[in-house]
């Protein structure tokens, strides 16, 4: 802990009003730390430097409840450490987010009834331009009211100048050193988009399709097989069969006649086919199907491109113009009547790709593709996690994250799009190919061209952790604040971003990675377990909470959610039980003020302190070190319910109770008492700051009188414990518990007066016993005392007088009847129990069911029969 005496001067308490209104108090309160520049970073402060890139939101939407999860985390960190002395840079930005962006302003466009060709590719992009323009500054809106403490001055877009500039660098690098290629490949086409997509933007789902059985080929050379893309067949050039095969080996080195054309196709040996599946043999369209195209490499087979950008037939013959699933329909229908259907299923569920953006099934396809050849850039991300110079939090993720940089293919970097950075290349009339950096001059003249394609959004949102500290320039900033100290992001995204800021990091800075933790976090889901989806009909808009019930309330219920690594659930009671608890704190510090807590001087001796006063403190402290344990463990679930239950538990229901009567009674003790409560009031609001930052900032400003407790010094262990007065107060607690479930089980009103004697060890209760008493509605025993009921708990012994306040045989009785039928409970299902031929027969959940309602009844009959013992004989 801090001595108050180094913070600013203290100032009279503002008087606070009765109830807290978040709406009333978090939008100036915002305003007035960003007009104060706490958030902000600069590259030549002495301070040691923490850096969090924001995960950048795509341009075209607004905050999710995930961004708000994710960006709650990520405050809490930063203004964590800003409080502890750092250099503290949160780097806010977004992203271009190309084909979402482009679909948008498309569909915009066909409102008009015009499309992007209309334009013409410049006039679209200053369209985008305009559209980002407008709409952009939705999510800064919700940052700010969500309380992100982000670095707005330094705020960036991933298409603006600086970043653009850094994009053509590394590509005319990775280039420049033949990690960059233009190769014809199979990719993964969206027809909706018309562009290729990563594999990682593919999403797969169980469809039912149907399973076709056909047979090639004539007479003895005739070969079934099987397929769920039918149409694809109009490019098959090969049938394939393992070599071991001894079904076919006859036919091996044959051609055989593909039905519905006019071609002969030869049969293949080759060891991918597995002999077990279906027939052992399959059809192989190497334009069409990726594991096709690596057998049709092998075998020096021609590729035959028999659909457009449309997945519409370009095939010759009957089929041409139809769409891919007309054409399905229409060659089953033609092979059914020439005999060649061996088998049809429908319907045939299987695993089919769809585009993550519009959900339209991809279709494989041939196409001319930039590459980056991640091979050596994929070792050097593995490397650095293996060796330590980065850490994934919580560990048991590295195996996804090895599993998936050991396995790498080349990464297609172009995009069939207009909006976006485009591919820095230029070829001129006679076939040459210039690669063209931010310094150099594009080649002109007549025949020379740009190349059309865009690059994939995640290349430059890969170089996110440095590009936006200035690079390729040796900026300040980025000498002072890269590497970044931690990534906080989910773990579904780990393949998309993670991975490539990794390979790009490591390959642009020298070996360095861009962040030394990558501390990964789960989905938000709903109450039930189930994933967040407007097709659910579970969806949550964040802003309907916060307007509800506060930002502090819905920052609190993310934060007791997340353990890492671990989805979250989420329902709006939850975060109605934390806008209660920020009115706890709130009351709890009113009621503090309004009796003389305060932070003035430093805290009295020990010897001066009450047992109650040393036992808050010592517990304290230990909260102290235990948050701050946890918040280097991120784990922000353990740190948020010990915080919660610290302060609402101890604090307020216990402290604040037992130091009514001294308060009450006024004098040199209640001044100590007041002190004490300053303190803890002061070091628990810094304590819960990082994650309620608006209702501990003004709590903790009429408190002490402070500037803000943005920039208040983060609390230290003291060290001081006090295990003795820790076992008194909780013996204490002890005692308190047993006698109000007494009162409770004998159904005494909780305002019902009892006279009552307090002994510990043989003497009376003498330093506790006024708030004993004033806490357990205990009158003092007086001449006509008579102890109907003793309870001894925890070496103490309280004897009350319950004659006059319960009628007791009518209590005897109700107990009697709720004994009787437990026992009867008991013995029904204890018969059950020891019935062997009903246990061979009963399922098993049955029986557990069983041995579950034996052992409530067990521990009702001990209640009750406990209950009885403590009653007053009649």
């Amino acid at each position: 802990m801090t001595e108050n005496a180094q913070q600013q001067p203290s100032a009279p308490p503002t008087e606070l009003p009765t109830q807290y209104a978040p709406a009333d108090v978090e939008g100036p309160l915002y305003e007035r730390w960003v007009e104060r520049g706490y958030f902000e970073a600069d590259a030549k402060s002495d301070k040691p430097p923490y850096t969090i890139v924001i995960p950048p939101p795509n341009v075209t939407g607004s905050l999710h409840l995930g961004h708000a999860f994710e960006h709650t985390l990520i405050d809490a960190l930063t203004r964590r450490k800003r409080m502890q002395g750092f250099e503290t840079l949160w780097q806010p930005g977004m992203d271009h987010a190309g084909i979402a962006t482009q679909n948008v302003v498309e569909r915009e466009l066909g409102k008009e009834g015009k499309s992007r060709h209309d334009l013409g590719r410049e006039a679209f992009v200053e369209r985008v331009w305009q559209w980002k323009g407008e709409s952009g500054g939705q999510i800064s809106g919700q940052m700010r009211r969500l309380g992100d403490g982000v670095a707005w001055s330094r705020e960036r877009f991933t298409m603006d100048e600086g970043l653009s500039q850094a994009v053509q660098t590394i590509f005319k690098r990775l280039y420049d050193d033949e990690l960059i290629y233009r190769a014809e490949r199979i990719i993964n086409w969206c027809p909706r988009c018309l562009t290729a997509i990563s594999d990682i933007e593919v999403e797969y789902q169980d469809d039912d399709g149907e399973l076709v059985s056909m047979k090639y080929g004539e007479g003895d050379d005739t070969i079934v097989v099987a397929t769920t893309r039918a149409e694809t067949m109009l490019g098959d050039t090969a049938v394939a069969v393992h070599p071991d095969d001894e079904r076919y080996r006859h036919l091996v080195g044959k051609e055989i006649r593909l039905p519905l054309t006019d071609r002969f196709i030869p049969v293949v040996a080759d060891t991918h086919v597995d002999p077990e599946f279906g027939t052992g043999a399959v059809k192989v369209t190497p334009a069409h199907d990726p594991n096709d195209f690596e057998i049709g490499q092998r075998h020096n087979l021609p590729s035959l491109t028999v659909m457009d950008e449309h997945a519409v037939i370009t095939a010759h013959g009957p089929f041409q113009g139809l769409d891919r699933l007309e054409a399905r329909s229409a060659i089953v229908a033609a092979l059914r009547a020439e005999g060649r259907i061996v088998a049809e299923k429908r319907p045939y569920v299987h695993s089919v790709g769809h585009c993550s953006r519009c959900k339209t099934t991809i279709e494989p396809r041939l196409s001319m593709q930039w590459w980056v050849k991640v091979g050596p850039l994929a070792k050097a991300a593995g490397d650095a996690v293996r060796d330590g110079r980065v850490k994934i939090h919580p560990q048991e993720m590295e195996k996804r994250y090895f599993d998936w940089v050991d396995n790498l293919h080349d990464w297609c970097i172009s995009r069939q799009l207009w909006w976006g950075h485009r591919i820095p290349v230029w070829y001129g009339p006679n076939g040459e190919v210039v690669c063209v950096g931010p310094d150099d001059e594009a080649p002109t003249g007549e025949g020379w061209r740009q190349d059309t394609d865009v690059l994939d959004t995640w290349f430059s949102s890969g170089l996110w952790p440095f590009s936006t500290l200035g690079w390729p320039e040796q900026a300040e900033s980025l000498a002072k604040f890269y590497p970044n100290s931690v990534l906080v992001t989910g773990y579904d995204i780990l393949f998309f971003w993670v991975a490539r800021m990794m390979m790009f990091g490591l390959y642009a800075m020298d070996g360095t990675p861009p962040f030394h933790t990558i501390a990964l976090h789960g989905m938000v889901r709903d109450q039930f377990g189930k994933k967040m989806s407007k097709s659910f009909g579970n969806a949550v808009n964040p802003l309907d909470w916060m307007d509800k019930y506060g930002s502090d309330a819905l920052r609190f219920t993310l934060a007791r959610g997340a353990n890492p690594g671990v989805d979250v659930p989420i329902g709006e009671d939850w975060v109605q039980g934390s806008r209660n608890f920020a009115n706890k704190i709130w009351n709890a510090t009113r009621f503090a003020l309004m009796n003389g807590a305060t932070v003035d001087g430093p805290l009295p001796d020990a010897s001066k302190l009450s047992a109650t006063d040393r036992w808050i403190l010592s517990r304290l402290n230990s909260v102290v070190a235990e948050v701050d344990a946890l918040y280097e463990d991120y784990q922000f679930a353990k740190l948020s319910d010990a915080l919660f239950h610290f302060a609402w538990d101890e604090v307020f229901d216990w402290y604040v109770e037992l130091s009514k009567t001294t308060f009450m009674a006024g004098g040199e003790p209640a001044k100590v008492s007041g002190r004490v409560l300053g303190e803890v009031l002061d070091v628990t609001l810094k304590l819960l700051h990082p994650i309620v930052p608006f209702v501990t900032e003004t709590l903790w400003t009429t408190l002490t009188g402070g500037e803000s407790v943005v920039v208040a010094e983060w609390p230290t262990d003291s060290g001081f414990r006090d295990a003795a007065a820790e076992k008194e107060i909780e013996s204490l607690q002890s005692v308190i518990t047993e006698v109000r479930r007494f009162r409770a089980d004998q159904g005494l009103q909780p305002g019902q007066r009892v006279p009552a004697r307090l002994t510990l060890d043989g003497t009376p209760f003498a330093a506790h016993e006024a708030a004993v008493r004033q806490l357990l509605r205990l009158q003092p025993e007086g001449e006509d005392f008579s102890a109907t009921a003793t309870l001894p708990v925890a070496g103490a012994t309280v004897a009350l007088d319950l004659s006059g306040t319960i009628d007791v045989a009518a209590e005897r009785k109700r107990l009697a009847k709720d004994l009787a039928a437990a026992e009867k409970e008991k013995a029904q299902a204890g018969a059950k129990l020891g019935n062997e031929a009903f246990l061979a027969k009963a399922p098993d959940n049955v029986v557990d069911k069983i041995r579950t309602r034996l052992a409530k009844a067990d521990e009702d009959i001990a209640r009750i029969q406990s209950q009885l013992e403590r009653l007053p004989q009649a």
